[in-house]
């Protein structure tokens, strides 16, 4: 060995560098060698490892399965039950962990899931046995209540019509979401207006419901002295278009929101009309719709009263209009009357049954903030793309409603009074139909 380090020294420096990448060389590919040796042998696979929890692992997957099983309404409706009183035992000693349950079993038709994933979260926990206990004695007390098997609680959404309503309204969801991105407005206001208008017309107009709108499922789009799905007012229209544009309004809901609603063209009550009464694409409706809600709850905010957190005042006074918007302090919710079946409803009171139901929460969520403004201004081509959602569908003759010798009009007349929500203003005070 000494001999070679003594003849390495006495070598040329080109020559010591060939011989260290020799080695060098050689050692790598014994090294690869060995290794294709311990990878055919074997050596090298990974057997893998028994998890420690497999017992609890096994018991979670054979819960019963009863996805296909054949169970009555009552039977399904008595496991959800009891799976939700788990969940409760389960938040007292870990909320997040059944706040994330209870989202996953919101999405879901397996009446054991919940079962299942509380026991797969107890297979980290050091609280079982207390789980356990408080599981079962709030399910012991559910069960000395019969279980009730009723419809929907509220009475105008135990009809065809409502069934056929929700369709149709989620068809437009994208459209309706896109509205309230636009004004600001949480879309689930907007659909609740939606809904006041439209179980109107389906109650006011059940023979065009049965033979038009109840077998394809969409919206009633209205033409005569209100228009489009939401029936808003030519002049009501025009006026949110003013508010938009004029800073010293009480409704105006600040600069990025000016260009909301520009014409493309220069005939500004053609084109308004065209909007409205478009029945393939209602973005346009839901946009005025979207402006109505921002604009008066910006007017009650500036004169010191904040309704943000009131639907049901802001669905009356989107139905009694501007004019009647007057803040106050204790304002009540009303609005024109709509008979569904044998009961009375207002149209505040039917968005606000709406819009605390659930009904369409997948569709339409509830936000934490049901206003917010905006401060970018829309570009020039964010206003193209708005004026780019009106399809080429054909539309009544623009003025043809305001003709008393038409004969559209005539056979309208005995069915549509002259105020779309049926209300004589000369003959019915406004506090007992409006939040006055």
């Amino acid at each position: 060995m000494k001999q070679l380090w003594i003849e390495f020294r006495m070598r040329p420096l080109w020559r010591k560098i060939c011989d260290i990448l020799l080695v060098l060389f050689a050692l790598a590919g014994a090294a690869i060698i060995g290794a294709w040796g311990l990878y055919q042998l074997g050596v090298t696979n990974n057997r893998g490892a028994v998890d420690k929890n497999y017992r609890s692992l096994m018991s979670v997957s054979e819960l019963e399965d009863l996805k296909h099983a054949k169970l009555t309404r009552e039977q399904v409706d008595e496991l959800w039950a009891m799976q939700y009183a788990r969940l409760a035992a389960l938040a007292r000693f870990y909320p997040e962990n059944a706040r994330l349950i209870l989202s996953a079993a919101q999405h879901s038709d397996d009446p054991v899931l919940v079962d299942r994933m509380v026991a797969a979260a107890q297979i980290y926990m050091d609280e079982n046995d207390s789980v356990d206990r408080l599981a079962d004695r709030l399910a012991a007390l559910l069960s000395t209540v019969p279980q009730q098997q009723r419809g929907n609680i509220i009475p105008w959404m135990q009809g065809a019509e409502w069934s056929a309503l929700k369709e149709a309204i989620t068809r437009d969801s994208a459209l309706i979401n896109e509205a309230g991105r636009l004004t600001g407005v949480e879309p689930r206001l907007i659909v609740g207006c939606l809904i006041g208008e439209q179980i109107r017309l389906f109650n006011s107009k059940r023979e065009m419901y049965k033979k038009y709108l109840g077998p394809v499922k969409v919206l009633s789009v209205q033409s005569q002295f209100s228009y489009g799905v939401n029936g808003i007012k030519d002049f009501t229209a025009e006026a949110v278009e003013q508010h938009l544009k004029d800073p010293t309004s009480e409704y105006y809901m600040g600069k990025a929101y000016e260009h909301l609603l520009d014409f493309a063209t220069d005939d500004h009550a053609t084109e308004r009309y065209n909007r409205l009464v478009d029945y393939r694409n209602h973005l346009y409706s839901y946009i005025y719709t979207g402006c109505i809600l921002h604009q008066t709850m910006l007017q009650w905010r500036r004169a010191g009263y904040d309704i943000s957190d009131r639907p049901d005042i802001l669905f009356t006074l989107f139905n009694v209009g501007f004019s009647q918007s007057v803040p106050k302090a204790d304002p009540v919710p009303g609005g024109s009357h709509i008979t569904v079946g044998e009961r009375v409803y207002t149209f505040g009171g039917i968005g606000f049954d709406f819009y605390y139901s659930g009904e369409l929460a997948a569709a339409f969520p509830f936000h934490r903030q049901r206003f917010v403004s905006s401060d970018r201004p829309l570009s020039a081509d964010d206003i193209e793309r708005i004026q780019q959602n009106m399809s080429d569908c054909s539309r009544p003759e623009y003025g043809h409603e305001y003709r008393h010798d038409s004969t559209d009009n005539a056979a309208l007349a005995p069915t549509d009074p002259p105020d779309p929500y049926g209300i004589d203003h000369n003959t019915v005070r406004p506090a007992e139909h409006t939040a006055q």
